[in-house]
């Protein structure tokens, strides 16, 4: 599985989102459809050009490709000059293909993606000025962002709050979302382990006691997705693909906080959210995308799977004895293969194709949305985490063991 996600990553996905530098504007062509057209004139998401900068950024750490630098280089110049609010601070939603301000809201999923983005091509480059950006996100969400209970989701360009659609769906308008919440997280955990700054540590502690204390239903044994203010679940909806994320993206946060009384709740609960999710979720080879009010959404999409074999994976790492993750993981990426990469020529993965396997016609290939931030990273923790060689070293977190990043 390793030497084939290898070559997943160098051979199709870095020659792919390469051949999306937009030389003449900067940044990254935003919009490929289904048949392979791509759309020079399209927004580019910053969440999109965020992803990619991350993307690049890790692969050359992982190889050492130096045209890997150079697009993570060429996505970080575009998110400092356009992305970037210099007036009232924060990161816009979207731009023009020219790198006029489209949509100007500044949303607190969209702030951590960029502190995502930050930290790693900090860490590649070895450029300070992506950390102090950074670190100026980081003070914009704990000041502006947040109040008493958590993190507030959408404002204005002056951050004044706004209704938050762009992070509600199902029908219902969060205040509170666990997407929202998960990401903050991820990103904090990447920018702690850059800084190793008190205030984030701090941060990172109040965010996983929201986690443990308020998104998650331990009647249900499952995260819940959409919330009012008071974190009452406003639907009943169970996100298999967030769920098995998250419990990889928590254990994580742990590891680097490296505290036994975090390591042993947060183990407590991603057990529990893995097991439901193998026994309730897993059909012996792709993971549906979720379950609203017990009917289940049967689509198979392209991150659901990704973070899946992530997640199974870590899962098995934590408890050795429970092979059947392993096997989970595996038959997954056989799926992917199988059905979920496109095998046309110029293309990516297919957005989401039925359980049989059949592409659904007509989704994009490239969106605001899509990009190589899952299935990329599908490749980077696997090959990471050296699991056909059995070379992987354990230390104690919480009551089993897990792999030592």
């Amino acid at each position: 599985m390793v030497s084939e996600m290898k070559y997943e990553l160098e051979n199709h996905l870095i020659p792919f989102w390469s051949s999306l530098k937009d030389e003449q504007n900067g940044g990254y062509y935003g919009y490929m459809d289904y048949d392979l057209r791509l759309n020079r004139s399209a927004e580019k998401g910053c969440i999109q050009n965020s992803r990619i900068v991350w993307f690049f950024s890790e692969a050359y750490r992982l190889l050492g490709d130096l045209k890997c630098l150079d697009c993570a280089k060429h996505g970080y110049e575009f998110f400092r000059d356009y992305c970037l609010d210099r007036e009232y601070g924060g990161v816009f939603w979207s731009l023009a293909c020219d790198g006029k301000i489209l949509d100007a809201t500044k949303h607190t999923y969209n702030q951590a993606f960029a502190i995502y983005a930050l930290s790693a091509y900090s860490r590649a480059s070895g450029d300070p000025q992506p950390l102090e950006f950074a670190a100026e996100l980081y003070e914009l969400i704990e000041s502006r962002m947040r109040d008493p209970g958590g993190y507030e989701e959408a404002f204005d360009r002056e951050f004044r709050p706004v209704s938050n659609e762009k992070l509600s769906e199902n029908g219902v308008l969060a205040e509170r979302t666990m997407n929202t919440l998960l990401h903050v997280m991820e990103a904090y955990t990447e920018f702690y382990r850059a800084t190793g700054r008190a205030d984030v540590r701090q941060s990172l502690h109040e965010i996983l006691e929201i986690f443990l204390s308020k998104v998650y239903d331990p009647k249900k044994g499952r995260l819940g997705v959409f919330f009012d203010r008071e974190y009452h679940s406003l639907i009943d909806l169970y996100s298999y693909g967030h769920d098995i994320e998250a419990a990889w993206l928590a254990d994580r946060a742990a590891e680097v906080l490296a505290e036994p009384r975090w390591t042993h709740r947060v183990c407590a609960v991603t057990q529990m959210l893995e097991e439901h999710v193998y026994r309730e979720a897993f059909d012996g080879h792709s993971l549906p995308v979720e379950c609203e009010n017990g009917a289940v959404n049967a689509r198979r999409v392209w991150w659901v799977q990704a973070e899946a074999v992530n997640g199974f994976v870590n899962a098995w790492q934590k408890q050795p004895q429970r092979k059947e993750y392993l096997e989970a993981a595996k038959r997954i990426w056989k799926f992917i293969q199988r059905s979920v990469i496109d095998r046309r020529q110029g293309s990516e993965w297919f957005w989401a194709v039925d359980e049989k396997g059949a592409p659904y016609v007509g989704e994009p290939i490239v969106e605001p949305w899509k990009c190589p931030y899952h299935n990329g990273r599908m490749c980077m923790e696997i090959i990471e985490r050296e699991i056909d060689g059995q070379e992987r070293q354990f230390r104690e977190i919480g009551v089993v063991a897990a792999k030592a990043v």
